[in-house]
């Protein structure tokens, strides 16, 4: 009885936010990629992705227009100084979407 009652709790406390796809985890799986506009994209079409897309490029809107804001620059300005950063960065074997529009993996620097 108790078990039950401990997993019931435990079932009630874990939203569905506690469920979803990483940001990391995406990036590992090869569901999603970096652009130089700043934004995430799914490589893959899927819900799943597509939830953990909108999220983190409506994240990031928000943080580019503050950015923006301070530094009296446009949001598409911030995002595409942000971009090139994001797909420099990306590890070896993530997705990045070159500027032909097509997606590669990137290779080990």
């Amino acid at each position: 009885m108790r078990t039950s009652w401990a997993l019931l709790i435990a079932g009630l406390l874990l939203t569905p936010a506690a469920w979803s796809l990483t940001l990391e985890e995406g990036r590992q799986q090869g569901r999603v990629g970096e652009t130089f506009s700043g934004y995430l994209a799914a490589v893959r079409d899927d819900v799943e992705t597509q939830a953990l897309v909108a999220r983190i490029n409506d994240g990031r809107r928000e943080h580019y227009q503050r950015l923006a804001d301070q530094n009296h620059l446009s949001r598409d300005e911030v995002a595409r100084i942000a971009g090139e950063k994001l797909v420099q960065r990306a590890a070896a074997g993530e997705y990045v979407r070159g500027i032909n529009g097509q997606w590669l993996r990137k290779g080990a620097d």
